[in-house]
């Protein structure tokens, strides 16, 4: 563990200290560190309460004033079952039961707290110098909806008081931007019962907001020659048969369809799909590379405590690309797949970061393909990122089952990770379906696929833009671009004439029709975050202007019609980034 790590871990044992203290009959499961903090998992008759959170932050107080030492001991197999028998914690016992028989089974001991664990810790509590609980959630007991729901609770910790400030601040920015509530108040998606969990409704805002995202990758999907590609969302199960989906992903697969006493399978990725389109004709190397591509909607099963607005569905649409070529061309495909997703990102100023994703070593009975498939296929990334100097951490068993990727990770103004785009390796399914191309010497040889996505998730990438931006976006993006407002019914009539200027130059204005003061057209635009506010009144009409508010620089003054709508045109097809997203501080941008 990082000495982060240790610090989250060891105060994860001081809060089951203190929950034990309070609740002596709680039944305790797991209290791993995170990203962001800890958690641990505890069967309670009582329903905890913030008001508990705090009583518990109380106990935890006093444990860290003690200054506990975390001693490690320890036991044979049956003085570890007997212990945590006379402790009445059955969660650990059948946790006792993952433990490999040739691995030691050890705890950790401070004061009264006994705890089954591997470890590590700080020396003592008293090395505990910020925390704080953060909140209460269900969890199922691993992960299992069919197991009992456990009372999960989240807590932080630092090195100092500053850097937990810092957190718990941004905590609360995250919150403000939370994007399922900026979804409802700017009207962009809606997730209803009546259609099922996780399957988000893009309403006509997000729908623009969705199409314009699409118009910005085919742009690059034509200027680096894919060709679009559309297929069915369910197949035949021998599909994923041969591709390996089914065993290999099955557990995020649905049931199978019988339909006409055959099996069909809702598609969980688009791959073997494309394969077929390579697959239905011959291909020679002059051929090559072939690039598909397709915004194809994929279905997964999630489980419904794991679902999160756009961030985490059951049904969504990927923009993804698929591309065949010679082993000769893999680098340069491979390079190519990278600066589409590096000129994406630099539109919205969105810094990444790159993992590595490779097999686990200890375990390739989770993939496909033998070590001769997977060796060219991890020597093409780790070379491609050395030779471009590319950032990167290595993910060791976070390969996909059938080949290693680069993984992109976006990080917001808020600091925060979200997994984004992928770029993937693969020499396993040309093998696994017999895929062919004939060479220069008239011979059959096997082609390599590149997998890729830049978003990854459409709906996903959404979500993370909603929250980057605050709801405030560039203007090419944003669903409304200009809203007109009329200080009275008089000036309808002129506001609509501008109106439709503004649709035969594809600018994106409405007309606010309502019987209102002009304060409160104001505003309501404000709260929309419309990036432009014509305001339109007796002198407008008089002298062919407006009366310009942006949402970047307040009141502007007057503007002649043509000159305004020429503006908004340029900085559309420019796709400019108007303005730095909100909250992010100059040090961090830059």
């Amino acid at each position: 563990m990082t000495p982060l790590q240790e610090l989250r871990h060891s105060t994860a044992h001081v809060m089951a200290t203190a929950v034990l203290r309070l609740f002596p009959d709680a039944k305790l499961d797991i209290g791993p560190p995170t990203d962001s903090g800890f958690y641990y998992d505890f069967d309670l008759e009582h329903r905890l309460t913030p008001e508990d959170l705090e009583k518990i932050e109380a106990e935890m107080k006093r444990v860290i004033e003690e200054n506990q030492r975390f001693q490690r001991f320890e036991l044979s197999r049956d003085e570890a079952k007997d212990l945590l028998n006379q402790k009445d914690q059955p969660y650990k016992i059948e946790r006792l039961g993952d433990i490999p028989e040739d691995e030691a089974i050890s705890f950790y001991q401070n004061g009264e707290f006994v705890d089954l664990c591997a470890g590590t810790h700080v020396d003592s509590t008293g090395k505990i110098p910020a925390f704080k609980l953060l909140n209460v959630a269900g969890a199922y007991y691993r992960g299992d909806e069919n197991n009992k729901q456990l009372q999960r609770v989240y807590g932080t910790a630092f090195f100092s008081q500053k850097e937990l400030k810092r957190f718990l601040h941004q905590r609360e920015e995250a919150a403000k931007r939370d994007h399922r509530k900026l979804g409802h108040e700017l009207r962009l998606f809606r997730i209803e019962p009546m259609v099922g969990t996780g399957l988000p409704i893009m309403l006509p805002r997000g729908g623009t907001m969705r199409a314009e995202l699409e118009r910005l990758i085919g742009e690059k999907l034509a200027e680096y020659d894919y060709e679009r590609v559309y297929t069915p969302h369910i197949g035949s199960i021998e599909l994923y048969k041969t591709s390996g989906h089914f065993p290999f992903y099955a557990h995020s697969m649905y049931e199978p369809i019988n339909i006409e006493e055959k099996q069909f399978l809702l598609k969980p990725m688009n791959c073997p799909m494309h394969i077929q389109v390579y697959a239905s004709e011959p291909r020679s190397y002059r051929d090559l590379p072939q690039r598909y591509a397709e915004f194809g909607t994929v279905y997964r099963h999630e489980q419904s405590g794991e679902l999160n607005g756009l961030v985490r569905v059951r049904g969504f649409t990927q923009d993804d690309g698929h591309i065949f070529c010679t082993p000769e061309q893999l680098k340069e495909e491979f390079k190519k797949c990278l600066k589409m997703v590096q000129e994406v990102m630099g539109l919205f100023e969105i810094r990444t970061q790159c993992r590595v994703s490779l097999r686990d070593p200890d375990d390739k009975d989770k993939y496909v393909g033998e070590d001769s498939l997977w060796q060219p296929a991890e020597q093409c990334i780790e070379e491609v990122v050395n030779e471009l100097e590319l950032d990167h951490t290595i993910g060791h068993g976070e390969a996909a089952f059938y080949g290693p990727k680069l993984d992109f990770m976006a990080l917001d103004v808020l600091g925060r990770k979200w997994q984004i785009g992928t770029i993937q390796v693969d020499f396993s399914l040309p093998q696994r379906f017999e895929l062919e191309y004939t060479g220069s010497d008239g011979k059959a040889h096997r082609p390599v696929m590149v997998h890729r996505a830049i978003f990854g998730s459409i709906e996903r990438y959404m979500g993370l833009l909603i929250e980057h931006f605050n709801g405030s976006f560039p203007v090419w993006l944003a669903p409304e671009q200009i809203r007109l407002l009329p200080i009275s019914e008089d000036q309808l009539p002129y506001a609509d004439e501008i109106a439709a200027r503004c649709k035969e130059m594809s600018l994106r204005a409405h007309v606010d029709r309502h019987d209102e003061k002009i304060g409160a057209k104001i505003r309501r635009a404000r709260l929309d975050r419309i990036p432009y506010l014509a305001v339109v009144g007796k002198k407008e009409v008089e002298n062919g202007t407006i009366a310009l508010r942006s949402r970047q620089y307040g009141e502007e003054g007057s503007y002649a019609v043509g000159e305004f709508l020429d503006r908004v045109s340029q900085e559309v097809q420019a796709r400019t980034l108007t303005s730095k997203p909100e909250g992010l501080a100059e040090t961090e941008w830059t």
